[in-house]
């Protein structure tokens, strides 16, 4: 997640590796991989914004407003039972929710993948296409984050990461 005020700051994976004595500097992506946990804050560039990673594996992703809660696709037999098992989740005070510090932002943001550099966000790449993104109309505010992947039933397990005044 890049607010939307920092995309141009957002550099991606620049595939390049500078020495900085005997360390290499890791760039945006390096820094969004290193999360520890399922999401965590990280800066983005020199300003204070920060973005939210949505941490531990690649997942297809989808944002329910209503909820303020990002739902990650982690086995299910159609979007329908994923998003059912996500209000499940949501609805039930004996899931056990990791926390995942805050973050803040400045208003709307874009859920994309982290290898993408902000400003490539409308370029097309040469086959055909352009990087896949999502906006997310959420207000400025600090936000607690907590995330939770969960089995639900025997078909159908979860990911919800969500976000609290």
């Amino acid at each position: 997640m890049v607010p939307v005020s920092a995309l141009e700051e957002w550099a991606g994976s620049t595939g390049v590796r500078s020495a900085a004595g005997d360390a290499e500097v890791p760039d945006d992506y390096d820094r969004a991989c290193a999360v520890d946990g399922l999401a965590g804050a990280i800066e983005i560039g020199g300003k204070g914004r920060q973005g939210l990673v949505l941490a531990d594996e690649p997942a297809t992703t989808s944002y329910l407003p209503q909820h303020r809660a990002f739902v990650r696709w982690l086995g299910a037999d159609s979007a329908a039972a994923l998003i059912k098992a996500a209000v499940t989740v949501l609805r039930d005070p004996a899931v056990e929710w990791h926390e995942c510090g805050f973050w803040e932002t400045d208003g709307p943001a874009l859920l994309m993948d982290s290898v993408d550099a902000g400003s490539d966000l409308y370029v097309p790449y040469p086959e055909g296409g352009t990087p896949e993104q999502a906006p997310v109309p959420i207000a400025a505010a600090r936000w607690r984050v907590r995330a939770v992947h969960t089995r639900v039933d025997e078909r159908t397990s979860v990911g919800v990461v969500q976000l609290l005044p």
